[in-house]
């Protein structure tokens, strides 16, 4: 294929010019960090998803890390999430010293099977990190029924699914807690940065100390004066900056507008497909509308012809920025030492070794979309 003159990225951020003023304005003010943008952010966030609660972090992993803390996860508790995700929706467990049970794949949705989630079930259970793999919310009312019945704790990662639906409803609404990054190809961005959503107030009051330093204004603080304060648990400094929340919150009235283009030129890809027999389109739930974070397609190499590695290499060398969404978790060095093995969950492995994810972000154009594709032509 001939080659673009510039890269083409998996994804990438849109930054305007009054993302810059809303930052701008804010380095001129009193407050750099710990002042009113994050709690306005938080509330912007909150009031998009129907939540009552928010709490943002400096990263979507601190996030995850603070919400198994407010689980109350702890050694000897097993967390059951899926192998098809970035590294840190396992990592959070291990943080606090659980155990990851990784539960096999839906072969249509690539997201985790509840089915699968009710077989790895143990005494030893604390918690379920489902993860709305690519933008496309898991089954989360099954999910919730399943933790339901078991007295589980259900942590959502929607790293990829800020924006999205699930029967009506946006992501974030159901599951105990739910994570959404603003990492630079993530829906909207703060440069880094993330947050958890929650109805519960516990939870929310667990969140606000572990990301301070587990430091608190108590009764005993008042009592002393207004300049005492006392660390009543080991928590972290994982707060985001009133610089990022600045961002965040004029990426936030833009969010609608990334995700209705994210979602047009998916259907364009999607229709473009329809008459191959090489590739096949993400498929999506029923009664659900994905964020397209990712598009994620499967290779039939055989019939291509070529490896996916050749097809890697020669998109990228022609500019086309491709990419490969995720090697499963248990296969990183760090989990086959601690005994995890290849062969875990047979459907992620065979779904990760003809998984290609293409460009998609609101920046391209139909045209981009069209040369992409010119590719398996």
């Amino acid at each position: 294929m001939k080659k673009r003159n510039d890269f083409l990225p998996y994804s990438k951020q849109w930054i305007s010019n009054e993302d810059i003023e809303a930052v701008i304005e804010t380095l001129k003010s009193p407050f750099l960090t710990t002042g009113p943008k994050v709690k306005e952010f938080e509330d912007a966030i909150a009031d998009y998803v129907g939540a009552k609660y928010a709490v943002s972090f400096a990263n979507g992993t601190a996030a995850l890390h603070g919400a198994c803390y407010a689980a109350g996860i702890t050694d000897g508790d097993e967390v059951i999430t899926t192998p098809i995700t970035f590294a840190a929706s396992a990592n959070c467990a291990r943080y606090m010293g659980a155990t990851v049970v990784f539960a096999d794949i839906d072969e249509q949705t690539y997201n985790i099977d509840p089915s699968e989630i009710e077989k790895n079930i143990t005494d030893k259970t604390k918690a379920i990190i489902p993860v709305d793999f690519t933008g496309q919310p898991v089954d989360i009312d099954r999910i919730m029924k399943i933790a339901k019945e078991h007295d589980l704790i259900v942590i959502e990662d929607g790293a990829h699914s800020l924006g999205a639906d699930y029967k009506n409803r946006k992501v974030g609404l159901t599951a105990d807690m739910t994570m959404f990054s603003f990492h630079p190809v993530k829906p909207i961005t703060t440069g880094e940065g993330g947050v958890i959503v929650t109805n519960n107030k516990e939870y929310y009051e667990k969140l606000l100390l572990f990301r301070g330093h587990g430091i608190s204004h108590t009764p005993y603080s008042e009592e002393q004066g207004g300049w005492y304060y006392e660390m009543i648990d080991l928590g972290y400094n994982y707060r985001m900056t009133d610089i990022q929340a600045a961002l965040g919150i004029s990426q936030m009235k833009k969010l609608d507008t990334f995700i209705g283009k994210r979602r047009e030129l998916a259907s364009i890809y999607t229709k473009k497909m329809e008459n191959t027999d090489t590739l096949t389109a993400p498929y999506q739930l029923e009664n659900t509308k994905s964020g397209w974070h990712l598009y994620s397609i499967q290779l039939d190499t055989e019939k291509l012809g070529k490896s996916r590695k050749k097809i890697f290499e020669e998109m990228r060398a022609a500019n086309i920025g491709v990419h490969v969404h995720y090697i499963p978790v248990y296969w990183h060095p760090y989990y086959q030492s601690l005994g995890y093995e290849r062969g875990l969950c047979p459907k992620a492995e065979k779904w990760y070794e003809n998984a290609l994810t293409l460009p998609l972000h609101p920046k391209m154009s139909n045209e981009d979309v069209e040369e992409v594709l010119s590719y398996f032509k």
